[in-house]
């Protein structure tokens, strides 16, 4: 009987973590949490319209879950805005999953519609208002831009000669932005979030490179390099 109460003695002396280490009392509690939207469909557009033999939901969740497997490698924890490429979110919905996540970075996935070619990072750049909500924050605003800088240097080495390079821009140059002062996906974020116009598929070149799983991954592949350099 004493050596049992001993025995019960020490193991209740150890302290928590030592007895369950972190990783064995959450393995995802560490892990920096990137939040993925691929765009489409929203109360905006369906994404659906075919240019250049794709469309824009297609091509945002096709790099979506390119980009999901690349940070999962890297020991980051990634959120879905969506379960599959043809459910319809609502824009302040996709960022209340960001919010409810806590995540350290709001990624949107978008291919542009203009005349222009190649890919464009975009950023809140000053407040907007949408259903009575004034945002995002300052600080959000901030981070954001500094997110939005590190993932065009990182993409814009790995996509030369390949695509355009339409730099770091804000919400408010986009045409709902304009409207709104930011687009409504960045309003209602409370975490740092970037919008990244991958191509524009009404241009051949940019619809035919991104159209082919090789294509695909290399967008992936540069918008993981430049989203690791945001993360803790």
């Amino acid at each position: 009987m004493n050596v049992l109460f001993l025995c019960f003695s020490l193991w209740a002396a150890e302290p928590y973590d030592l007895l369950f280490p972190a990783q064995m009392q959450n393995p995802d509690q560490k892990k920096p949490i990137v939040c993925l939207d691929p765009g489409h469909p929203s109360e905006v557009s369906s994404g659906a319209e075919m240019q250049n033999g794709t469309s824009e939901v297609h091509i945002a969740w096709k790099v979506a879950l390119e980009l999901k497997k690349i940070l999962e490698a890297h020991g980051s924890k990634v959120v879905l805005t969506k379960s599959k490429e043809n459910e319809l979110v609502k824009n302040k919905d996709r960022a209340l999953v960001a919010n409810e996540a806590n995540a350290t970075l709001m990624v949107r996935l978008h291919c542009d519609a203009s005349p222009d070619s190649g890919f464009a990072i975009y950023y809140p750049d000053r407040q907007g208002m949408k259903d009575g909500v004034t945002g995002p924050s300052e600080t959000v605003m901030q981070r954001s831009r500094q997110a939005a800088d590190s993932i065009h240097a990182a993409m814009t080495p790995a996509l030369k000669g390949i695509l355009k390079d339409g730099g770091v821009r804000g919400d408010s140059q986009t045409l709902i932005g304009s409207k709104q002062g930011a687009l409504t996906g960045s309003i209602f974020s409370q975490v740092p979030v970037v919008t990244i116009e991958m191509v524009v598929l009404r241009n051949k070149s940019d619809a035919e490179f991104i159209k082919t799983r090789a294509g695909q991954r290399k967008m992936a592949q540069a918008i993981a390099a430049g989203v690791r350099k945001v993360l803790p």
